[in-house]
């Protein structure tokens, strides 16, 4: 079994696959990192922080970036991502994410979100639509504090070290 964490680089986004790496130690599952980018669309980027202001958009630049990012919080996860059409119709990156966990044989999936999982919920939430699958368990994380991102970085550290 794997622990499934979507993956766009926001502060949610650490601090559930920090949740994530916290599990798995414990439940001794594998932790999959997953990223869906759109293949081009610059504004999406900008919007998420993977490129700057004036940046162009380099896929391959931003992949490498989520990948360090994943790995900087939980070095022993498993990176994925996976690309979508420039302007993909609504629900196509949740749908894509949830045939990942679904593939990966996901016990839980951890989905950082602000609104996933409430009762009344945005249609263009991707958590949302997330958290709504059957097959597995669904862990929201909601608040970035407390975090245990630096502890699970040291224990990293000494890990390799």
């Amino acid at each position: 079994m794997t622990l499934v964490v979507p993956f766009d680089g926001s502060d949610l986004a650490v601090t559930a696959l920090a949740r994530a790496a916290q599990f798995g130690a414990v439940l001794d599952e594998d932790v999959l990192a997953v990223s869906v980018l759109p293949r081009g669309n610059v504004e999406y980027a900008r919007e998420r922080g993977w490129i700057g202001p004036d940046e162009l958009y380099d896929h391959d630049a931003v992949v490498a970036t989520l990948r360090e990012r994943v790995l900087d919080v939980c070095p022993s996860a498993t990176f994925r991502h996976e690309t979508v059409d420039r302007n993909s119709p609504t629900g196509t990156i949740s749908n894509r994410l949830r045939r990942v966990a679904r593939t990966a044989n996901a016990s839980m999936v951890f989905v950082g979100s602000e609104n996933a999982g409430r009762i009344v919920s945005a249609l263009s939430s991707v958590g949302a639509s997330v958290a709504a699958e059957e097959t597995y368990d669904v862990v929201i994380v909601r608040h970035t504090t407390p975090s245990k991102v630096a502890a699970l970085r040291e224990a990293a550290a000494t890990d390799e070290g």
